[in-house]
């Protein structure tokens, strides 16, 4: 509503040019919902129009200008009058002057570093958002448009298997190994546990995934561990010289990426737990830290390959037809 005529005379929409064909993906909001966004990799461009819309055809709209920005921006919880943007670009999309009628406006952003994944947690937010803004002498008329931003990976070099032990002296000794301590977000995390010795009464076991977020530093670090999937391994007493297979499905959990120190405000980091209950209701526990990844898209990937064949098919054709010369020269 407009009083006195201060009021928003303007609509501003962005518009992504590839829009139709762009695809999206879910993403948590601070309120727990999921709605769907425009997804986006690193290194990708941004490109797209920004349409004022004037309420009142024939009224001149006066501005100081026209703006877009593309931010990247981690928002703590706990301190949320500060917005720390690890990302901030602007294009200038008009000079100061008037508006006699609707317009749009092209903008692009070329190869924007896109360094971290999106993420909203217990306590943090990192988001990604193209914002415009038309400047005037008494309130501005801006709009925002998130995008979420997710980080690929390739399979890891080294990706050793997890050999632990849990032993009460005299009492219980149990060995349990996994295939691997590196993990993908659809993988399958694939494991056996041998009991070696057990003089005490076990009635239940499982193994937990757990999820621990860290934000903020030295005094002021806050910690949130969320347990995200339990699995129950069994449920009864084992015997000596018993082993149990372990097969946990990760895909149909919500996961992220292991995230390590972005850009100094947090950390998310999975932990399986070990999880031990005798008769008598105590618990016994053992933690080890995996590493999750997100896959890589195939297709890109084989592209890459595909490339990388071809040359070598070309040098190889190459040096064979080089070679053959060389020998009619011989001749």
């Amino acid at each position: 509503m407009s009083f006195f005529g201060f009021g928003q005379t303007a609509d501003i929409d962005i518009v992504l040019n590839d829009a139709e064909t762009r695809k999206k993906a879910e993403h948590k909001t601070e309120d727990g919902k999921k709605d769907k966004y425009f997804l986006f990799y690193d290194g990708e461009t941004v490109n797209g129009k920004v349409s004022v819309t004037l309420k009142t055809p024939g009224k001149r709209l006066e501005h100081y200008g026209i703006k877009i920005e593309f931010v990247g921006q981690i928002e703590l919880y706990y301190d949320r009058g500060n917005h720390h943007e690890f990302v901030s670009l602007v294009k200038d999309l008009a000079r100061p002057g008037e508006l006699s009628q609707s317009q749009s406006f092209d903008f692009e952003f070329t190869h924007v570093e896109k360094p971290y994944e999106s993420y909203t947690g217990q306590n943090v937010k990192l988001r990604y958002f193209l914002r415009a803004t038309i400047s005037r002498r008494l309130n501005d008329i801006s709009k925002e448009m998130d995008i979420v931003v997710q980080t690929l990976s390739s399979y890891p070099e080294i990706n050793s298997s997890i050999k632990m032990e849990v032993g009460i002296e005299d009492c219980l000794h149990i060995e349990f190994e996994y295939n691997k301590s590196k993990y993908h977000l659809r993988d399958v995390i694939v494991g056996k546990i041998y009991f070696l010795l057990v003089r005490i009464k076990i009635k239940h076991m499982e193994i937990d995934i757990i999820k621990r977020e860290t934000t903020g530093t030295g005094p002021s670090v806050y910690h949130e561990n969320d347990t995200i999937a339990k699995y129950e391994i069994m449920d009864g007493a084992p015997v000596r010289g018993e082993s149990i297979p372990i097969r946990l499905f990760l895909a149909g959990y919500e996961l992220t990426p292991t995230m390590r120190d972005v850009n100094k405000k947090f950390s998310v980091r999975y932990y399986l737990n070990l999880v031990l209950i005798d008769e008598e209701e105590r618990r016994y526990f053992k933690q080890q830290e995996i590493t999750l990844w997100r896959k890589g898209d195939i297709v890109r990937r084989s592209m890459s390959q595909q490339a990388t064949i071809a040359a070598q098919r070309f040098e190889g054709s190459y040096t064979e037809t080089a070679s053959a010369q060389a020998k009619e020269e011989e001749n």
